[in-house]
């Protein structure tokens, strides 16, 4: 048994986090110190925007209206498939009591956060998708205020067809702007008043820094960083597939990874001629984009064995993991660490990031060891309650107050001796022996 790279990256989804780091720590103190001010001077130095921030109701239909009929039904079908499924996911869990004891009942509500700031990425591409991969995902779990922010287009205002997606997948306010100033303004509840209960959407190196620094004080999705791929292909895998895939994933910038963990010598080899063959017949931003990330990113592993493939892809722990392999089923059991999972040649990265439903927001650099995608789960809070009849003070009075006593805490033992004392004077309980020091 044996695990070969024929291409080893000259980099990791962390070289360039330091760099990172130290732009978005003077941003975030100098956005905290100069509120909206500091937040319009870096949207004029950065994205060249002097424009307003908020964008209003008429100028949404107005740039609505610049979209064509059959996109605008792309996107609301799109929308749909993203609805439906997080309602399902909505559906999956429930509000619920139990009687734990004679009298002791405690329960589950799901309360949805109260405001939610939705990062819809733009720059070299207009991330339609990510709008309402967050949006929508956020109404259907009941969220009732969501602003959504989106940087100036190549020198001009939100493109209008992102616009579009924002307002058709429920944003209550919309604003035009990008990075780390849009991070820091939602968080804060600059320009809206309401500062954000959870963060989320996916982002570039500095989006990605400016939610971890600000986790905390406000609630993010995942560490959404550069997108990853990985594929997994055995001798049944069709090459072209297999190498197209990985450049798709790619063309998203150039710190995005891709990765080949390969069962068959031929195929990987294959795909290590022909990757940058399809990159070179790419338009000219994504040639550059992907030629960049295939040449400092990119690599191929092979393995003898599907256990040793299975074992390299849950090293990586990738954001989108396809399997291009016989026995789906046997991959589905057995892998573990991923952002989302593409099984079988008919399901591409492509058809998740953009409309299939499931969504796209995924964690990156290693987080799918602890962390899943966004979901409705990440939005409503599972709040739980009690209630204990008088009666039920007789069993769980003295069980408390002796294991308070035991821990030290005498205070706490003495909620439950005056309960006991009030309810049931005359009786006698073993309620522990006082703590003395």
């Amino acid at each position: 048994m044996a695990v070969t790279w024929l291409k080893k990256a000259a980099k990791t989804p962390a070289s360039e986090e330091g760099a990172a780091r130290a732009v978005v720590t003077e941003m975030l103190a100098r956005i905290e110190a100069g509120g909206e001010q500091a937040v319009l001077d870096y949207a004029k130095r950065l994205d060249g925007w002097e424009g307003p921030v908020v964008v209003g109701p008429e100028e949404i239909a107005r740039r609505a209206a610049e979209v064509d009929e059959g996109t605008r039904r792309d996107i609301d079908r799109a929308i749909a498939n993203v609805r439906r499924f997080a309602e399902a996911q909505r559906e999956s869990v429930r509000e619920f009591s139990v009687e734990l004891a004679p009298g002791l009942v405690a329960g589950q509500r799901l309360v949805p956060v109260n405001c939610v700031g939705a990062y819809v990425p733009a720059g070299r591409y207009a991330y339609i998708a990510s709008a309402y991969m967050a949006i929508a995902t956020a109404k259907a779990a009941g969220v009732p205020f969501v602003v959504a922010a989106s940087a100036p287009y190549k020198g001009g205002p939100i493109n209008a067809k992102q616009l579009y997606a924002m307002h058709r997948s429920g944003a209550d306010m919309i604003l035009t702007l990008g990075g780390v100033q849009a991070i820091a303004a939602m968080t804060f509840g600059l320009f809206t008043g309401r500062p954000a209960d959870v963060i989320v959407g996916p982002g570039n190196k500095y989006v990605a820094e400016a939610k971890r620094m600000l986790f905390g004080r406000v609630g993010i999705d995942v560490l959404a960083g550069p997108t990853e791929i990985c594929v997994i292909a055995d001798a049944t895998a069709d090459p072209e597939i297999v190498a197209a895939d990985l450049v798709g994933q790619a063309e998203h910038g150039a710190e995005s990874p891709a990765w080949l963990v390969a069962l068959d010598r031929g195929l990987a080899e294959h795909c290590v001629r022909r990757v940058p063959e399809l990159i070179a017949a790419l338009p000219p931003t994504a040639r550059e984009a992907a030629a960049a990330a295939w040449r400092d990113y990119g690599e191929v592993v092979t393995c003898d064995t599907r256990e040793e493939a299975a074992k390299v892809s849950d090293d990586y722990a990738a954001e989108h993991l396809e399997v291009l392999a016989a026995d789906l089923d046997w991959w589905l059991q057995r892998l573990t660490n991923y952002g989302s999972l593409f099984l079988g040649e008919g399901s591409t990265v492509a058809y998740g990031d953009k409309a299939a439903g499931p969504n796209h927001i995924l964690p990156t650099k290693g987080a799918a060891r602890y962390s899943a995608g966004l979901s409705v789960h990440k939005f409503l809070k599972p709040l739980t309650w009690q209630k204990v009849t008088r009666e039920a003070n007789r069993a769980l009075g003295p069980i408390v107050a002796r294991i308070s006593r035991h821990e030290g805490m005498e205070a706490h033992a003495r909620t439950a001796d005056l309960r006991l004392g009030k309810w049931f004077p005359g009786e006698r309980f073993d309620t522990g022996v006082p703590v003395q020091s």
